[in-house]
């Protein structure tokens, strides 16, 4: 167990059993010598929160974001060296250059698995709070867009993740419109339309600020609030362009 130590370290719970953990065994088997070969069976205390308790561990969503991640790079039948550097600045950014090497090792070993979305997802949706898989969906969108153009496949990837994961399509919609921007772009990100009135405006933006607000992941750690961060600003810039094209104040 001291060879993947620092995933452990990580706090990872329900993601060690599961689909999720199956696939992680898989990974490590083919990275370390020794190492079980195919079903990682979790043998420690017992999962980490129970279906319904809706808690996450930075490890649990670490675990969970490399194995879609590793989906949607996969959905377009080619795997791009702007992606790859995408997640792996990410995790540089989140967890330092050591766990970042790591994370990209079993990253390129679960690129070659056969990953069954829907299970996964499911596993997700059991034990992973709201504002946490929308913060996947918004990691996801980053890969997809990393090169600076949209791929379909790895959009109808995401949106059915999404889907599986419980994510509204209005939800889906505005995540999508930070990253692949339209004339309606920022009303899409406010869950609105241009033909809202000044108040009703006023009261989409209250709604999204509460939903997206930073510190509904403070339980993840400082770290993944960095990219939290991110997605309230796009949505501060969204309502600050509409003021701006509305005249509001």
């Amino acid at each position: 167990m001291a060879k993947y130590g620092k995933w452990v370290g990580l706090g990872l719970g329900w993601a060690l059993g599961g689909p999720i953990g199956g696939l992680l065994g898989l990974a490590f088997g083919s990275m370390f010598d020794g190492m079980q070969s195919g079903s990682f069976e979790y043998k420690g205390q017992q999962l980490y929160g129970a279906p319904g308790v809706k808690q996450t561990r930075p490890g649990d969503f670490a675990a969970s974001l490399i194995v879609l991640a590793a989906a949607v790079m996969k959905a377009d039948g080619k795997v791009l060296k702007s992606e790859l550097d995408y997640v792996k600045d990410f995790f540089n950014r989140q967890f330092g250059a050591k766990l970042a090497i790591e994370n990209m090792l079993v990253l390129r070993e679960l690129l070659k698995q056969e990953i069954n979305v829907r299970d996964v997802s499911q596993q997700i949706h059991t034990y992973m709070d709201h504002s946490s898989r929308l913060q996947l969906i918004h990691f996801l969108f980053g890969i997809s867009s990393a090169d600076g153009h949209v791929h379909t496949h790895e959009v109808e990837m995401i949106r059915k993740i999404s889907d599986y994961l419980g994510i509204r399509t209005a939800d889906f919609e505005s995540i999508k419109a930070m990253f692949y921007k339209d004339v309606y772009g920022a009303y899409k990100i406010l869950e609105t339309t241009p033909d809202a009135n000044e108040e009703e405006l006023k009261k989409a933006y209250r709604k999204m600020a509460t939903k997206y607000h930073p510190d509904k992941v403070t339980h993840l750690g400082e770290e993944f609030q960095k990219a939290a961060n991110e997605k309230f600003q796009n949505l501060n810039s969204a309502w600050e362009q509409i003021k701006k094209e509305r005249g509001l104040k």
